[in-house]
């Protein structure tokens, strides 16, 4: 189910016993819990008991869920990180997990207690007869990363929740800056609606004023500088993105890509794509979509794949030296061919 609708279902029925929260968008995660909270009688936020499943085992979730509350007719439990829901990584499992009880308890879950497990992973294993089970006893809510005209249009939904408004361009504009992280941009609307105060029109200069450009952004500034043979701009960004904290080898990858989301957007607009259908098919933002096929530079394919080779085999020399990585791109970005 996805979130937009889980929230209906628990405004109209507030008392469930099991949810499952899973997707990596936590700015949703921690929405859908404390609507859950919020909608339990006689809950505060205080109230709730949370246990990590990657320190704790779940059969102490149980034992507590199972345990009559003493002051509410209802207790909450939160137990995030349930990885025994997703595919097995070797030598990464602490905890030994009751799974046999935890399928037994799932059968016959305690009335006086609502538990909500989350699996803040991109997939889960469904093969697995713990997953099988949980999925069919729990409601399950996906809240899964917004992309595209979604993002736009949540944004632009979210921004009147802080009492200011934002046209499509300015939303589009926003994503472009401050990146696609739900999170990072409700702080970033709320900032902006405190310092607009009785003005409630969000403008492209008030974004410049007070958003700072996400790391995102700044690699793809960097990759056009890159791109397009402006060394002095490729300098100037990537000493900008090394004051900031960024490292050389995560540069190196993102900055491929960038070059490969660039050769994509070449191919499907050759083959008669247009802007909306480019980002629906390679599953990215329409502005970033945007950005690329403004380009002035026009990088041909042959100069892009020539930058993919390049940037590979740079990427081999950084993970195998133990010298000057910063160094190292530096020189790599001043001999650009």
């Amino acid at each position: 189910m996805v979130v937009s609708a889980a929230w209906k279902e628990i405004d109209k029925s507030p008392e469930q016993s099991i949810y499952l929260l899973t997707g990596t968008e936590q700015f949703l995660i921690q929405k859908t819990l404390s609507k859950i909270i919020s909608r339990t009688p006689d809950i505060e936020q205080q109230d709730v008991m949370y246990f990590d499943l990657e320190e704790i085992s779940v059969g102490q979730v149980i034992e507590e869920a199972d345990t009559l509350p003493f002051f509410q007719d209802r207790k909450v439990i939160v137990a995030k990180n349930a990885s025994f829901l997703k595919a097995k990584e070797r030598g990464k499992e602490k905890i030994e997990h009751p799974l046999k009880q935890l399928e037994e308890w799932l059968q016959n879950p305690s009335p006086t207690a609502t538990v909500i497990f989350t699996a803040p992973y991109e997939k889960l294993d469904s093969r697995k007869k713990i997953t099988k089970m949980m999925t069919s006893k729990a409601i399950v809510i996906e809240a899964n990363k917004l992309t595209g005209n979604d993002l736009t249009v949540w944004v632009q939904q979210h921004a009147t929740t802080y009492g200011i408004g934002m046209d499509q361009k300015t939303a589009e504009y926003l994503i472009e800056t401050a990146g696609e992280n739900m999170m990072q941009l409700s702080k970033e609307l709320e900032k902006m609606a405190a310092f607009l105060g009785d003005t409630d029109k969000v403008t492209k200069d008030v974004v410049d004023a007070l958003v700072p450009r996400s790391p995102e952004t700044e690699i793809f500034r960097l990759t056009d500088a890159y791109i397009s043979g402006n060394r002095a701009k490729t300098l100037a960004v990537y000493h900008d993105l090394l004051r900031s904290g960024e490292e050389p080898i995560a540069m190196t990858s993102l900055i491929a890509g960038q070059v490969r989301l660039m050769l994509h957007v070449g191919t499907l607009k050759r083959k008669g794509y247009h802007q909306q259908q480019i980002a629906s098919t390679l599953n990215v933002h329409p502005y970033r979509v945007k950005l690329v096929m403004n380009n002035r530079a026009n990088p041909t394919e042959q100069r892009l794949l020539r930058a993919l080779d390049r940037l590979a085999t740079i990427d081999l020399k950084l993970k195998s030296t133990s010298g000057n990585r910063e160094r190292v791109l530096e020189l790599f970005f001043m001999n650009q061919q």
